[in-house]
C-alpha cells in the first residue's frame, strides 16, 4: 500500500479582485511553494492542484476555486481521493489575532470566525487538522474586519511578503520531516 500524500492547502477566494487581498494569504503562500511545479490544467475538486514531493514527501497543493466559505467542498473531495489522514492535511491561512508576519502552527481547534476553516470542519466532520496560521493584524479604528481582510496588502506589507512565505515554506519542511512539536518550536513566534 502507498504512503498517503500530505495535502497543503491555501486558503483564499478566486478571480482577480481578492487576487492580493490578506484573506488570500494562504493561497499566496501555496503559490509562493509551487512556484517551480506546474497545477493542473484540468481542474480537479473544484481546485487547482499540483502533485509533487517536498522533503521526499509526496505532496498535493491544493488552491480551491470557490469561495472561501466553501472551501471545505475541494478540501473533502481531495481527502477523499487521496486518502489523506486528518494529521497530512496543512491549511494554510490568514489569522486577524497575529501581528502581521506572525506564523502559527497549531492541531485542530476552532475556527474563530474564519468561514474557510469553519467550512472544511463542516465538511470533513473534524477540526484536527494543522493550521499554518499566518498573521495579516487586526484593522486599526472601526473598520469591518470582513471588509479588512477583503482590502489589499499595504505596499510595505506586500513588499515584505516574499520573506514570510520564505518562513511558511520552511516550517512545512520542518513539519513534513520533523513533526509538528519542532515545527512550532521553531517557527512559532
Amino acid at each position: 500500500m502507498t504512503e498517503a500524500p500530505w495535502l497543503l492547502v491555501g486558503l483564499g477566494n478566486p478571480g482577480t479582485k481578492y487576487q492580493h487581498t490578506r484573506h488570500n494569504v494562504g493561497a499566496m503562500a501555496i503559490e509562493a511553494m509551487a512556484s517551480t511545479v506546474s497545477f493542473s490544467a484540468k481542474k480537479k475538486f473544484q481546485a487547482r492542484v499540483a502533485e509533487t514531493t517536498m522533503q521526499s514527501k509526496k505532496v498535493v497543493f491544493l488552491l480551491p476555486d470557490t469561495f472561501m466559505n466553501e472551501s471545505g467542498i475541494a478540501v473533502a473531495a481531495a481527502v477523499n481521493f487521496y486518502k489523506v489522514p486528518l494529521h497530512q492535511i496543512v491549511v494554510l491561512h490568514d489569522e486577524i489575532d497575529l501581528d502581521f508576519a506572525t506564523l502559527r502552527l497549531k492541531l485542530g481547534g476552532g475556527d474563530n470566525g474564519h468561514n474557510g476553516l469553519r467550512n472544511i470542519r463542516l465538511k470533513l466532520g473534524s477540526g484536527d487538522f494543522v493550521r499554518v496560521r499566518i498573521g495579516v493584524s487586526r484593522p486599526t479604528g472601526f473598520m469591518d474586519p470582513a471588509d479588512y481582510v477583503l482590502a489589499n496588502f499595504t505596499k510595505s506589507e506586500a513588499e515584505s511578503l516574499p520573506d514570510v512565505f520564505d518562513r511558511v515554506e520552511g516550517a512545512v519542511q520542518v513539519l513534513l520531516t520533523l513533526g509538528l512539536d519542532e515545527a512550532q518550536s521553531r517557527f512559532n513566534q
